[in-house]
């Protein structure tokens, strides 16, 4: 490699491994002023680029590659974009060669879309179903159908696709099914819309389905927005791909779709939420950040935006940040639950556990009765009052939460294991953590709370097996690692329980140091767990084989 040319590569190089696109693309544009034809560089620096959202970069290096003949996908994909955004829909048609290739369903639809934007919406049709005939396409071709015959005006023949399911599981994303319920308004079928709505949605909707609601209800007749012009469909065919793509690619690969999505259509809220998402994967915060902030604050979508901004700033080490987005938002959407009880969970991670509670109180409050997620607020609620040492407002909580949740792990493994350490009810709490267990045999925390109750009864041989489990399931817990020292002292093991205890205090960080008790590790491994019970005023271990 030329002299000059080692330091920004492998600096790039590493980079793109960390997904840090910033720094890739700032390496990777100085290498190429070195090299400006290496294939290596051109490709990495357009990954960095599009993955960044930064086209007008982008496209410059694409452009280059295909004059090199160099084969890319990621550079076809970024040329195509770019001539889309011209609305040069004949020479995006005069590109569907495979040398030029996506992909048959990228290229498939984009072709047809470029056929509306030409004015052939027969060509567009034809080639559809063209489309569809390819084995696994069949779903994308009938939704990309149906919106593209929606775009036009033609509702019957959308509505047609969509009562059919010819379009499968793509029609019942949450995307998919507000397009069909703006089909079915401009059919003057209101009525038809709302109960599919409800009947897809139930209770508890979001701004924007709250919103389509009541319009709906008041016999507004809904504009179809979905898709309003050919440019507007390419983009939908990228997210919808890069949709498909999310449960089973990297989503550094995802990304490059959902990014072009933008590009070609900047109010693509949803794209926008996806691409944050996306970035979060990958632990890129505050490109997330970023992208969360181009919510627009009139959208309907901008309190989820501004939710996933919140949690991308918390994960950034910067919670402070992250209190006031949510906040604010309390101040501007107040009447959503979720913003209440995301602001709950927000503090109480940062062990506020009285604002914690006061938020919490707040969203029960604007919850409906027949909100599925009010069992976690108020199981969430109750953790608050536990920590704050309101026991009989945190059972009360627990207890509401297994009224609307019944047999949910969670909570029966907290109420149990609070119950245990408090040493009241204790076969009240056997019983619920061994309901938890049977629910989520897989749980290290879950198990830990078995042998810890059975700890707590005096059944120290059988709550041997159980805490040995949940340390294979949770090998470096330091919370799980003493309770088997414990344990294992409480039947005579020793030397293993000393090694237990020195395997805690190895684990403990400054996240687990309040609940893992180091200090008291240190002090059962000095003078044994017998004499401390005793400094403590705690009863004595029963004898077992002769403790």
């Amino acid at each position: 490699m030329a002299q000059g040319l080692a330091g920004p590569y492998l600096a790039g190089r590493q980079a793109v491994i960390a997904s840090d696109y910033r720094a890739a693309a700032e390496y990777y544009t100085r290498a190429l002023a070195r090299d400006p034809s290496n294939p290596i560089l051109l490709d990495n620096a357009l990954l960095s680029h599009m993955s960044l959202g930064q086209f007008e970069k982008a496209v410059p290096i694409a452009r280059k590659m295909e004059s090199d003949e160099l084969d890319s996908q990621i550079a076809h994909m970024a040329v195509t974009a770019s001539l889309i955004a011209e609305g040069d829909y004949d020479a995006v048609l005069a590109r569907m060669k495979p040398e030029f290739g996506t992909g048959p369903l990228v290229d498939g639809l984009v072709a047809a879309w470029a056929q509306i934007g030409s004015g052939n919406m027969s060509g567009a049709l034809e080639a559809f179903d063209e489309v569809a005939e390819q084995r696994g396409l069949a779903g994308f071709a009938a939704y990309h159908k149906a919106l593209a015959l929606a775009s036009v005006g033609d509702f019957e023949g959308a509505e047609e696709i969509y009562a059919s399911d010819q379009a499968g599981a793509i029609q019942m994303t949450r995307r998919g099914a507000m397009a069909r319920f703006e089909v079915l308004s401009q059919l003057d079928r209101n009525e038809d819309a709302v109960a599919m709505l409800d009947d897809t949605f139930g209770g508890g909707l979001d701004p924007a389905l709250r919103d389509m609601r009541e319009r709906l209800v008041a016999g507004e007749m809904l504009p179809f927005t979905h898709v309003r012009s050919a440019r507007d469909g390419m983009a939908e065919v990228f997210y919808s791909v890069a949709g498909a793509l999310q449960a089973e690619a990297e989503p550094n690969y995802t990304l490059v779709y959902t990014r072009v999505a933008e590009y070609l259509r900047p109010d693509h809220v949803d794209a926008l939420l996806l691409s944050a998402n996306l970035l979060e994967q990958l632990e890129r915060h505050e490109l997330a950040t970023a992208a969360y902030r181009r919510v627009p604050a009139d959208h309907p979508a901008f309190h989820a935006a501004e939710l996933g901004r919140a949690e991308a700033l918390r994960r950034s080490d910067r919670p402070d940040a992250a209190v006031e987005v949510l906040e604010q938002l309390a101040r501007t959407h107040g009447d959503i639950p979720t913003v209440h009880s995301s602001l709950g969970d927000l503090m109480r991670q940062e062990k506020d556990f009285a604002a914690a509670v006061a938020a919490y109180d707040r969203a029960l409050e604007k919850s409906d009765e027949e909100d599925n997620n009010r069992w976690f607020i108020f199981y969430a609620r109750g953790i608050s009052h536990e920590r704050l040492d309101q026991w009989e407002q945190a059972e009360a909580d627990f207890r509401a939460a297994l009224e609307l949740n019944p047999g949910q792990p969670l909570v029966l493994n907290y109420l149990g294991y609070s119950m245990v350490e408090k040493q009241i009810k204790l076969d009240e709490a056997l019983a619920m953590i061994e309901e938890a267990v049977a629910a989520r045999p897989d749980s290290g925390f879950i198990v830990d709370s078995l042998g810890w109750v059975l700890y707590r009864l005096g059944r120290y041989p059988e709550a041997v097996g159980h805490m040995e489990h949940a340390a294979e399931l949770l090998p470096t817990d330091p919370v799980v690692n003493d309770h088997l020292g414990d344990v294992y002292w409480a039947v005579g093991r020793k030397l293993e329980a000393e090694f237990q205890w020195r395997r805690a205090l190895s684990f403990v960080d400054e996240d687990s140091a309040e609940e893992a008790k180091p200090d008291r590790i240190r002090r059962k491994l000095e003078v044994g767990l017998d004499r401390v019970l005793e400094e403590e005023g705690e009863p004595p271990l029963l004898l077992v084989n002769g403790n």
